[in-house]
């Protein structure tokens, strides 16, 4: 009894999705709670192996640009490099926060992505979830990849930089703003990865064409670039264009995507591309007329023999 009553109180789903403003902030709240305690939890595991994560997130570029036999004979031979110092009793606590909040972000991904799309898979149809699902199963490797990639040109972005020091001085670079770099570094080309993801989902939203897509494709190759250019903080050829060409090729496979997803819908549906205040186009042209058959019906005249002749009421032949 207790349970049925509970159940009949309970507020019953629109199965569209609505929702009033309040209800969608809540769940905006709710979603945003569970990413923020699954990258905490991460980010505590994060802090327990921090010195292990910080060697790992500094080998290569202590291995571009560490001056393995000390400033005093870099200098002497002409040699450009760097060594990573920490500076003050607190700098290595903010280290180990800033590995562990590094990790949390990254390693978390799968979920926070997940909370992504349960918020917005209420306004999803029923045949539309099931790619936002392929989007999560997609989302996170191009995200890790984006971060892979950054772990990679990081080297020789900082060999670039370095190149920079007068000669006959040393560098100095601080443990802190090193990872600060990292981890924007990281966080960037991990989320530059999801734009053809991004893109794709609208496309299978109908909020945006492939052929739509593809003139744009001279402003997005030259914002791209833009943005790395931005993003990098060497600016130099090299790491632009690590960042830049393969978002290029992903937005074009984005692109490709959608008119393949176009196509395979005007089969299906050939309205499907007109927008709701749009008329639907009619044919005008006419049909051929087949041929004209005879139909048998009922005279419109009784039948009179000629013997009897037509019969006379009132002096007027009665035709009825």
């Amino acid at each position: 009894m207790l349970k049925s009553a509970r159940r009949q109180g309970k507020p019953q789903r629109d199965p569209e999705g609505r929702m009033p403003l309040a209800e969608h902030l809540r769940e905006l709240r709710n979603r945003l709670m569970k990413s923020v305690l699954a990258i905490l939890a991460v980010t505590v595991v994060g802090l327990v192996y921090y010195k292990q994560i910080a060697d790992f997130l500094t080998e290569p570029l202590r291995d571009a640009v560490g001056c393995t036999e000390g400033f005093g004979r870099a200098a002497d031979e002409g040699e450009a490099c760097a060594e990573i110092t920490l500076n003050g009793l607190i700098a290595p606590f903010t280290v180990m926060l800033k590995v562990g909040l590094t990790t949390g972000i990254v390693l978390a991904c799968p979920v926070w992505l997940h909370q992504l799309w349960a918020f917005l898979a209420p306004g999803l149809h029923s045949h539309e979830k099931k790619y936002a699902r392929s989007f999560v199963a997609a989302g996170v490797p191009l995200f890790l990849g984006g971060a892979y990639l950054a772990y990679i040109v990081l080297p020789a972005m900082a060999a670039t930089l370095i190149e920079f020091t007068p000669d006959g001085t040393g560098n100095l670079v601080p443990l802190d703003d090193l990872l600060d770099i990292i981890t924007r570094m990281v966080v960037v080309f991990g989320l530059a990865f999801e734009l053809p993801l991004v893109l794709v989902m609208l496309n299978l939203s109908g909020i945006i064409t492939g052929r739509r897509m593809l003139g744009w494709w001279r402003v997005m190759v030259v914002s791209i670039t833009l943005f790395a250019a931005v993003a990098t903080p060497s600016g130099d050829p090299l790491t632009m264009g690590a960042l830049a060409a393969p978002i290029v090729l992903l937005y074009f496979i984005a692109v490709g995507i959608s008119l393949f997803n176009d196509r395979r819908r005007s089969r299906k549906d050939p309205y499907a591309g007109l927008s709701d205040d749009e008329a639907s186009p009619l044919d005008h042209t006419p049909e051929k007329v087949g041929a004209i058959e005879p139909v048998d019906g009922p005279s419109a005249l009784p039948e009179v023999s000629p013997e009897d002749g037509p019969t006379r009421r009132n002096g007027y032949d009665d035709a009825t």
